[in-house]
């Protein structure tokens, strides 16, 4: 593993919610992280749909990404869930099989790329954990923010579970740390690590469904009384933000739960404005949550 890191955006965040890509990079500032832009890269691509139909295919659009970091001698750096899948485990797969890795390579051959397997691919989350640490991240915290939160894991962060190194799948703890860095409480609440509704398609495909297992864990998020929900994942955030929205549209429940990525809540506590992290962009009404910030001495 890597201190030094290039920043994988994916394709929501640049496109959808450019907040969380500035958020991110005040964050980097504050803690002194050498991160350098992944120039060139391209869709991750979507590890539900993508691998399932063409895996070489799969397997060669990613290894490009991870080849371009390979190239600048840094692990790759994700800010997306279904990014930090898709890439490692195309990186895994790619380094534990000389046979996937030839055939890959022919692919990348033609494009005078060469794929080694030199470098890891990290999530936001746990290399914040793991490289920066929870006391330095509270060190850091200028303005703590004394919020009730609900943390999302998400899927793809987690499972599959071969090669990721977490302490726990089932019941991870990782995450809730560096939010209560922050100054925030993590919730608990049941159903916590279920899906949000959106991946593998479902949100595409069969987006009454998907919703139904937003709704639901919107609910059970509701009940626990919380400020906001905090997620890691893009694909996670628009189906909170907007799906409450398009909950509400259809007659159902009106949340009004405030939806933020885990870099907009930290910017926030070094001492940025809901402004400089684009919370005025989300569907729902951030407003409730702006009130219960402190403001900084």
């Amino acid at each position: 593993m890597s201190d030094k890191v290039s920043l994988f955006l994916g394709c929501l965040i640049p496109n959808r919610y450019p907040g969380i890509e500035k958020a991110t990079q005040l964050c980097f500032e504050k803690l002194d992280i050498d991160c350098a832009d992944l120039v060139g890269a391209s869709c991750c691509p979507a590890p539900g749909v993508f691998r399932s139909f063409d895996e070489p295919a799969w397997l060669a659009i990613t290894s490009r990404n991870i080849v371009l970091s390979e190239e600048m001698e840094r692990d790759v750096l994700t800010l997306c869930n279904g990014c930090y899948g898709s890439l490692a485990e195309a990186n895994n797969k790619l380094k534990e099989s000389s046979k996937l890795k030839e055939m890959t390579n022919e692919h990348l051959s033609k494009i005078g790329k060469e794929y080694k397997g030199s470098i890891d691919v990290r999530h936001i989350t746990e290399f914040l954990f793991r490289e920066i640490g929870v006391e330095t991240i509270k060190l850091n915290v200028t303005n703590p923010l004394g919020l009730k939160v609900a943390v999302h894991y998400g899927c793809h962060l987690l499972k599959p579970s071969r090669g990721r190194e977490f302490e726990s799948i089932e019941r991870p703890t990782f995450f809730d740390a560096i939010v209560e860095a922050t100054g925030c409480e993590s919730v608990d609440y049941p159903d916590k690590m279920e899906c949000c509704g959106a991946g593998g398609g479902v949100r595409s495909g069969l987006s009454e469904s998907a919703l139904s297992i937003t709704n639901h864990k919107l609910s059970r998020i509701k009940e626990a009384d919380v400020d906001c929900i905090i997620n890691a994942c893009p694909f996670c955030h628009l189906q909170f933000d907007d799906g409450q929205r398009e909950i509400k549209e259809k007659g159902g429940n009106d949340y009004g739960i405030p939806v933020l990525h885990f870099t907009q809540l930290l910017a926030l506590a070094f001492g940025h404005s809901p402004e400089d992290v684009g919370l005025q962009f989300n569907a729902t009404d951030c407003s409730s949550l702006q009130k219960k910030l402190p403001s900084e001495d």
